[in-house]
């Protein structure tokens, strides 16, 4: 099936009383047919509900959903974004290992992986994604991951999938992309060689700011690339906290599976049935919505580059722009909605950001309704000035997430705002 007939379709099977809306299992706790049947679900003999900690009908139907529009093998839910790259971190790396972080990424994730991370005796490694080929200087044993994004936020910047894969799979090292802002509609790094993907799907995938959320998807055959492999004998051996098992010995995506029966069941940081059900709404309109906000970001993006004002704009959809070949190879249909642009220095993107009406000062993206940001201000104030140089964020920089609305309504709001 195609992805705009999967985002309605997969992963549900009318109940008996045949709703078209996928319901809303708002419960804790399952009953079992006996003694023999809860025993047969904790020893993963049967599949099937425990508790909703670990799994939930409406959160099963947006993992399947999900899994389906990434090209993916599995998935598994979490309660926000960072929750979720915080998991994808903690399910291979241990104390005295090390990770490698793209150093244009979320705010929120250079914090994460930059100073908390720490204090689980992990170290972050950090290269430039525009000089993807540093990552091969930062290898060494104790090398678990390697993070990055598909599109970076604020910077707008393209990874080199080709680059970062070809060292990672020399190295036997597993990569993880953030997609959260390309979305599976224009991006799809399972497809071109990576083995993780998260989300935060409090962005776009929800696509009206309304909920949190957060997923980890897995490719296919991701159990041949961690079996047998010194970088996470944890997946090879007895898990003694669940009778002995070993994840690479299972017919079932390993990744996932221990993030749900080890890192869900110790730290809960799992979603409500009621937000999955809101994501499930959004992705049946994904497709859709990210075509108009590709189209829309472009179309302001062009105004921008016009502007006598702007210094420079980061978008790669736009001829004129470093990443436009890259961009051209690897996503599909758009570049997403998020743009940023340079004005001369945080005091005039600050009188900017201050003077727009249609565009809210808000530090989200993906929502319907438009979005306006001064990153050095809010989403990476947290950052020393040396981390803001080498994450590209200058003062003057002001991010754009473009909604829904018509973009000459939007082009003129930002006329009047740099007046």
């Amino acid at each position: 099936m195609k992805q705009q007939t999967l985002a309605l379709h997969y992963g549900y099977d009318k109940d008996v009383q045949g709703t078209m809306s996928v319901p809303i299992y708002q419960t804790t706790a399952y009953e079992f047919r006996d003694t023999t049947h809860a025993s047969n679900l904790f020893e993963l003999k049967e599949l099937g509900n425990i508790y909703t900690r670990l799994m939930n009908p409406t959160t099963d139907v947006f993992e399947k959903r999900f899994a389906s529009l990434e090209g993916g093998v599995a998935s598994i839910g979490t309660a926000s974004g960072m929750s979720a790259i915080f998991y994808a971190i903690a399910n291979v790396a241990e104390a005295g290992d090390n990770i490698i972080v793209a150093k244009q990424v979320y705010g929120g994730t250079t914090t994460l992986t930059g100073h908390t991370i720490k204090r689980f005796g992990i170290e972050s490694r950090y290269f430039d994604i525009e000089n993807p080929k540093e990552l091969e200087a930062l290898i060494d044993d104790k090398t678990k991951i390697i993070i990055f994004e598909s599109i970076t936020n604020p910077n707008v910047t393209v990874a080199d999938f080709d680059v970062i894969t070809e060292i990672a799979n020399r190295y036997n090292i597993l990569t993880c992309v953030d997609n959260t802002v390309a979305t599976p509609i224009h991006c799809k790094p399972l497809e071109l060689g990576c083995d993780i993907v998260v989300h935060s799907t409090s962005k776009y995938t929800i696509g009206q700011g309304s909920a949190l959320g957060g997923v980890i998807v897995e490719r296919e055959n991701l159990s041949d690339k961690l079996k047998n492999n010194h970088r996470y004998y944890h997946f090879n051996e007895p898990d003694e906290s669940y009778h002995g098992l070993i994840y690479t010995d299972l017919p079932l995506p390993p990744f996932v599976l221990r993030v749900r029966l080890s890192l869900l069941r110790d730290l809960g940081s799992a979603p409500s049935p009621f937000n999955s059900w809101l994501h499930i709404q959004g992705l049946e309109t994904l497709a859709i919505r990210m075509r108009e906000h590709s189209s829309n970001a472009l179309k302001v993006a062009q105004f921008l580059e016009a502007h006598p004002k702007v210094k420079k704009v980061n978008y790669p959809a736009l001829k004129s722009d470093r990443f436009y070949n890259l961009a051209q190879k690897y996503f599909k249909g758009g570049c997403s909605g998020l743009l940023s642009f340079e004005l001369e220095n945080k005091e005039v993107a600050n009188m900017v950001a201050n003077k727009t009406e249609l565009f809210s000062l808000v530090v989200n993206i993906g929502d319907s309704k438009s979005i306006i940001t001064h990153p050095a201000s809010t989403t990476h104030q947290q950052l020393s000035s040396k981390e803001l140089i080498e994450s590209g964020i200058s003062g003057g920089l002001i991010r754009l997430s473009i909604g829904l609305e018509d973009a000459n309504d939007l082009i003129d709001d930002l006329i009047q705002a740099l007046a």
